[in-house]
């Protein structure tokens, strides 16, 4: 009998409060904007005093680099292809054979889909004919170097876009110029 009085008082305050409960109308908010967030326009202007002119992304400081980046110092004109064509590669030539791995490594993923894995201009775009006109890396006319293939990588050249956004670094486009230059050597044999 005790336990059915108590019963019937937690039966008796639990639907009191839960008849109060109104999902239409909340309680009160004691912090009304982690609820409902006022909505900013990206980079407007906002009334707190800070940036009274907007939160627009900053440009950086004037002649600033970002860290871990050192911008290319031929420009992407032919005159800055012509002297790139005279750079030689600056990574250290003790370990080639580790640079020619990592360069095949890159090479494969990111270039033999349409130069082909031995760099005659037959990847598997190419043969499906979905792009035309990817030369062999023997071609005579091209006259390819380290460091034009470098610039190649770096701008990009006619219907090939540029590809320093896809391998990390300076040292992965040495790597695969390298690895390329490899392959010219090959087919000229």
């Amino acid at each position: 009998m005790k336990h059915l009085g108590k019963i019937s008082v937690v039966l008796a305050l639990s639907m009191s409060l839960a008849s109060c409960f109104d999902k239409n109308s909340p309680n009160y908010q004691y912090m009304p904007n982690m609820y409902e967030s006022v909505g900013y326009e990206t980079y407007e202007g906002v009334d707190n005093g800070l940036f009274p002119q907007g939160t627009e992304a900053l440009l950086p400081a004037e002649n600033t680099v970002p860290r871990g980046y050192l911008p290319y110092k031929f420009e992407n004109t032919l005159e800055g292809k012509d002297l790139a064509r005279l750079e030689p590669s600056p990574l250290d030539s003790l370990d080639r054979e580790a640079n020619l791995a990592k360069g095949k490594e890159l090479y494969d993923i990111y270039c033999a889909i349409c130069h082909g894995p031995k760099g005659k201009g037959q990847g598997t775009l190419v043969k499906r004919e979905k792009i035309l006109g990817v030369p062999s890396y023997d071609d005579v006319a091209r006259n390819i170097t380290v460091g034009s293939t470098y610039h190649t990588i770096y701008y990009g050249l006619n219907s090939m876009g540029s590809y320093a956004a896809q391998l990390a670094n300076e040292e992965e486009m040495w790597q695969v110029s390298e690895y390329v230059m490899k392959l010219k050597e090959d087919l000229t044999k």
